[in-house]
């Protein structure tokens, strides 16, 4: 009875008593946040926008590597809930003060990189997103385009979102309306032809 009563009090310490002083819990989780947002504002918007296996890793990464540093010498149910509270908390208020200073959240933002210019590939901003062509292909396919030339313009916003508009009229629609007048040519050649052959 009296181990039974050790192991309850042990397992109900390591689940709600903080190792760590609550300052710290506090401290630490904002100190990541922040670091982790100039961490990707000065590696840019490819980070965010996940273009190939490699970015993808270091993102999936990227939590294992700082969760020693938000929750500390610490795995109780009590500095969980605490680190999170502050997390949300911080996220709060950056996003508010952000929403009431507009030109503060453009600058850590940046401004939108215009990847393809009217159908022209832009490949200094491509070098500087560290793009290539193909993984711009990658990305044109998955918005339903075949190849680049049917594109107008692509740009990448600072969410690391693409925002893609095709040329007007699209590559299927000119094709559609070459075809439209290879035909009618065709039945007016037809339809000659049978008047001659009626005469």
């Amino acid at each position: 009875m009296l181990a039974y009563s050790d192991s309850l009090h042990t397992a109900f310490t390591d689940m709600f008593v903080l190792k760590l002083p609550v300052i710290e819990k506090i401290v630490r989780p904002i100190l990541v946040y922040l670091s982790l947002i100039v961490l990707l504002r000065v590696f840019g918007k490819r980070e965010l926008a996940q273009l190939n296996p490699f970015d993808l890793v270091v993102l999936l990464s990227v939590s294992n590597t700082v969760q020693n540093a938000i929750i500390g010498d610490d795995n109780s149910l009590v500095g969980g809930v605490l680190g999170a509270l502050s997390l949300f908390g911080i996220n709060y208020v950056v996003i508010r003060f952000l929403f009431k200073h507009r030109r503060i959240d453009q600058i850590m933002e940046g401004s939108p990189t215009c990847l393809i210019e009217r159908g022209e590939v832009c490949r200094g901003a491509l070098a500087k997103e560290l793009m290539s062509e193909s993984e711009l292909l990658t990305v044109a396919h998955r918005q339903g385009f075949d190849t680049l030339e049917e594109i107008e313009t692509c740009t990448l916003e600072p969410g690391g979102i693409f925002f893609i508009k095709g040329r007007t009229p699209s590559t299927d629609q000119q094709r559609f309306e070459h075809l439209m007048a290879r035909l009618n040519e065709i039945d007016q050649k037809v339809g000659a032809l049978v008047n001659r052959e009626g005469r």
